[in-house]
């Protein structure tokens, strides 16, 4: 089912909240962007941020191959039938260009979060009877029974905040065909205290949801690796640092424990909303 799909996104792409901006004065770099990331070679963008269609569109249009997806759109924030007329509007103009990436959000986040799986089950229901095909869309799915429904219910998964071995007991749940797309954040950094520190800036707002905790509490963490902005074994397991060599090692890990594509946050102590294309560019050439 997710065959086109994976090959459309590529091994590489690009995990992105300034991508997403709706500020008028930053549409032409955003399209510069865009077309910049797909003539570096990246198959797709991943919009962070809970994300629409429309977020899509200046990105979409001012590139010609390049797979952009929502990661991740919370169901709570739009309903399934404004999320589906926004697909139906991208797909009429730009055809197998968008994909419809979801997510519960947290609870911490969401007023109206109750029974986040029923609500997950509910909202894809309405989707297929508004039209929107399976197999372009795909489930931010951390739990068994949430990859369970994103193996029988989309074209695949695009877990966040994951290390490898969840990555590779997430393809054991999904199974050989679905699409498995992991987010992983890179710090362009060799000196260990300060590449931490840039991780932990970023890991502090995630240690303070439970989604999150409770994952890697399942997968081999424990409490004390959740304090203090997390030890250096949560930490360099959700992150990859170092030289050039050792970042493009840890990448690797992911696409060998069953990742078909890596979505790559990249990182520093500046504003999570920039557009870091230098480093986009650096990345590019690690990668070649």
């Amino acid at each position: 089912m997710s065959d086109a799909l994976k090959q459309s996104v590529g091994r590489y792409g690009i995990w992105s909240v300034g991508l997403r901006s709706e500020d008028p004065s930053l549409r032409s770099e955003l399209a510069d962007s865009a077309a910049e990331l797909e003539e570096l070679g990246f198959g797709a963008v991943w919009l962070g941020g809970s994300s629409a269609a429309r977020h899509a569109v200046p990105l979409v249009e001012a590139t010609s191959k390049l797979t952009v997806g929502t990661s991740i759109q919370s169901i709570w924030q739009y309903e399934a039938a404004e999320s589906a007329a926004g697909f139906a509007d991208l797909e009429a103009s730009h055809p197998g260009r968008f994909v419809l990436g979801l997510g519960v959000s947290h609870a911490k986040i969401a007023d109206q979060y109750r029974r986040p799986y029923s609500a997950l089950v509910a909202y894809l229901d309405a989707l297929d009877t508004a039209g929107v095909p399976a197999d372009r869309r795909v489930l931010a799915a951390l739990g068994p029974r949430s990859l369970e429904l994103a193996r029988d219910r989309s074209a695949g998964s695009v877990p966040y905040l994951v290390t490898a071995d969840q990555t590779a007991s997430a393809r054991e749940i999904l199974g050989e065909s679905p699409l498995l797309a992991p987010e992983l954040k890179v710090v362009l950094e060799t000196d260990p205290t300060r590449a931490r520190a840039v991780a932990r800036g970023t890991l502090a707002m995630y240690l303070a949801l439970p989604n999150y905790t409770n994952n890697f509490l399942r997968n081999g963490f424990t409490e004390e690796d959740l304090k203090d902005g997390g030890s250096d074994r949560l930490v360099d397991a959700v992150f990859a640092w170092g030289d050039d060599s050792t970042i493009r090692s840890r990448i690797d890990e992911f696409l060998t424990a069953g990742a078909d594509h890596v979505a790559l946050q990249l990182l520093d102590d500046g504003s999570r909303d920039a557009l870091p294309r230098e480093a986009w560019r650096r990345l590019a050439a690690l990668l070649a």
